[in-house]
């Protein structure tokens, strides 16, 4: 079993073009199924977690293809969705 605490260590790496991502910032959960739904990544230009999360990557459960010791690799194809983008949708 991964800890959230464990998560935030491992960097994120897209595994189509090599990109690395950055570190967990947070965590979406789902609380009635008791699992994550996805791992948020603060976006580019964004230093130390200031200046919004307007642009943070959201990479869902299914986007994740294997969690390693130091990192986790995922499977974006095309545009990475921002929460951004979210918003835009809603």
């Amino acid at each position: 079993m991964i800890s959230t605490s464990d998560l935030r260590e491992k960097e994120i790496i897209n595994i189509i073009d090599g990109r690395r991502l950055g570190f967990v910032s947070d965590i979406e959960v789902n609380l009635e199924k008791g699992r994550i739904e996805a791992l948020i990544v603060p976006g580019p230009g964004r230093f130390l977690s200031f200046f919004g999360k307007n642009n943070d990557y959201i990479i869902t459960w299914n986007e994740i293809k294997k969690i390693g010791i130091d990192i986790i690799l995922v499977e974006l194809k095309s545009e990475i969705i921002t929460q951004e983008k979210e918003e835009e949708k809603n």
